[in-house]
C-alpha cells in the first residue's frame, strides 16, 4: 500500500483546529465552575477588577480565582488590564455568562456534555449491540442542562413568537382551551403558557419521573399549579381531555414511534385543534447541515436522541437533524393534511400540524 503525501500546511492547520475543540472543552469545565462559584455574576457590572477583590466578592480563594481569570482571558471571554492587574467581563459577554434570564445564557449547558462523558460507557456499549439507552438512565446532569438550555429559548419566543405564528391559536388560549405538552421535562414551557393565558388549562406528560416531579415544583413555584398539572405518562398514552393544542418541544424526534405519537395525538384533539411541533433547526441534506449548529445537534442526536429512540424499541430514529421534509412525512403517515412551517430560529423549526 503506497503511503499518502501529507500535506504539512493541512495538517498543521487542521491539528490547531482539534487543539482549539480541545482547549474549548477545557473552557467549558470552567464556564461551569464561574458559574457555579458565582464569579460571572460578581464580575458583572463591576467593571475592571482585581483577583482579589472578585474573590472577596465571591466568598473564594484568591490564589484559585485568579488562575480561573487568567484561563478565562487567555480565552478571550473576559478582558485583562495589563497595567492596572485588573480583569473586566464586557455587558455582552455578561449576558452569555452573567444573566440567567438572557436568551444567549450558556453556562448550564455545559452539564449536557459533563453527563456525556459520564455515560461514556454506555455509549461505547449500544453502538457495539445496537440497543439504546432512555433518556431517564443517563446521568443526572443531562436532565437538569437540557432543561435549563431550552428553558431561555422558549422564554424568548414561546410566547411572543411562536404562538402568534399559528393561525388563530393565541385567541384560543385567550378565550379558554385545555393544552397538552407532551414530553414536557422540567415544565418551563408549560409554566410559561400557564403564566400568558390564564384562561386555559394546561397538562404536562413525561415518561421520565424525575422530570415530572421538577415541573411540579416549577409550576408551585411560578404560582401556576392549580391551571398546569403533570403526569408521568408515554406519547401514546396520555388521556383524550380534547385539547385545543397539542405542543411536542424538542421531543418528537426522540420518540421510537413518532407516527404513533402524532396518530395519538390526532386523536386526542379537539374539532379544529391544532399540534405545534417545535423541532431543531435542520435541512433535509445532510450536505447543508454541516455547519456549527449541526455539529452540536449531530453530536446530541448521536449520543441523546437516536439512543433513546433505540430503547423505545419504535421503526424510526429521526435523530436531531431530521429536516423539514421527513417531518412532514410522519405527519402525513399519522393522518394529518396541513403542515405548515410557521417559525424559525437558528436553534428551531416551528410546525402548526392540523388535520
Amino acid at each position: 500500500m503506497e503511503t499518502p503525501t501529507i500535506d504539512q500546511a493541512k495538517l498543521e492547520s487542521f491539528a490547531m483546529r482539534a487543539m482549539s475543540d480541545l482547549a474549548a472543552a477545557y473552557g467549558g469545565a470552567m464556564v461551569s465552575l464561574g458559574s457555579k462559584l458565582g464569579l460571572y455574576k460578581a464580575l458583572a457590572g463591576a467593571g475592571p477588577i482585581s483577583s482579589g477583590e472578585l474573590a472577596f466578592r465571591a466568598g473564594c480563594a484568591e490564589r484559585y480565582v485568579r488562575e480561573w481569570l487568567n484561563a478565562q482571558a487567555a480565552s478571550g471571554y473576559i478582558r485583562y488590564h495589563a497595567v492596572s492587574d485588573t480583569y473586566e467581563l464586557s455587558p455582552e459577554h455578561a449576558m452569555v455568562l452573567a444573566d440567567e434570564n438572557s436568551p444567549v445564557y450558556i453556562p448550564h449547558a455545559w452539564s449536557v456534555p459533563a453527563a456525556m462523558w459520564s455515560d461514556e460507557h454506555k455509549t461505547i456499549e449500544v453502538f457495539r449491540t445496537g440497543k439504546g439507552v432512555a433518556w431517564g438512565d443517563h446521568d443526572g446532569r443531562l436532565h437538569c442542562g437540557t432543561a435549563a438550555f431550552y428553558r431561555n429559548g422558549y422564554r424568548s419566543n414561546l410566547v411572543p413568537a411562536w404562538l402568534p405564528a399559528l393561525d388563530g391559536v393565541v385567541e384560543q388560549l385567550e378565550a379558554g382551551i385545555t393544552v397538552a405538552d407532551v414530553g414536557c421535562g422540567f415544565g418551563h414551557s408549560t409554566v410559561l403558557m400557564a403564566e400568558a393565558f390564564p384562561q386555559s388549562r394546561f397538562y404536562g406528560f413525561d415518561t421520565h419521573t424525575t422530570s415530572i416531579a421538577e415541573a411540579e415544583r416549577n409550576a408551585a413555584e411560578a404560582g401556576v399549579a392549580q391551571r398546569a398539572t403533570f403526569e408521568v405518562a408515554p406519547a401514546v398514552e396520555y388521556p383524550d381531555k380534547q385539547y385545543g393544542l397539542i405542543c411536542f418541544f424538542d421531543c418528537l424526534h426522540d420518540m421510537g414511534d413518532p407516527v404513533a405519537a402524532l396518530k395519538h395525538a390526532g386523536e386526542a384533539l379537539a374539532p379544529g385543534g391544532t399540534v405545534m411541533l417545535v423541532e431543531p433547526f435542520a435541512h433535509d441534506r445532510v450536505e447543508d447541515n454541516l455547519s456549527l449548529v449541526g455539529q452540536i445537534y449531530y453530536t446530541g442526536s448521536t449520543w441523546l436522541c437516536c439512543a433513546h429512540a433505540l430503547a423505545e424499541g419504535g421503526p424510526y430514529v429521526l435523530g436531531a437533524q431530521a429536516g423539514e421534509a421527513r417531518l412532514a412525512e410522519v405527519a402525513r403517515k399519522a393522518g394529518f393534511t396541513h403542515f405548515r412551517r410557521a417559525a424559525e430560529t437558528p436553534f428551531n423549526l416551528i410546525f402548526e400540524v392540523r388535520r
